[in-house]
C-alpha cells in the first residue's frame, strides 16, 4: 500500500480544485476511513479499490 504523498508525486493521484484527492485512473474523490488504533488513514477508489495511506 503506497502513501498519499507517494502517489501525489507518481501521478497515480491528483487534487482538485477544493483540494479533495482523487484516483488518476477513474477520477473518483478517495474515501476515508479511520482506525483508532492505527497512526494513519485508509483512502481507498470506491470505483477501483485502490488504497493508499494517509499520516495523520
Amino acid at each position: 500500500m503506497k502513501s498519499t504523498r507517494k502517489a501525489l508525486r507518481d501521478g497515480d493521484l491528483f487534487k482538485d480544485t477544493y483540494e479533495r484527492l482523487n484516483c488518476a485512473a477513474c477520477e473518483m474523490v478517495l474515501k476515508k476511513r479511520n482506525d483508532p488504533d492505527e497512526v494513519f488513514s485508509v483512502r481507498s477508489c470506491p470505483e477501483c479499490g485502490v488504497e493508499f495511506k494517509e499520516l495523520r
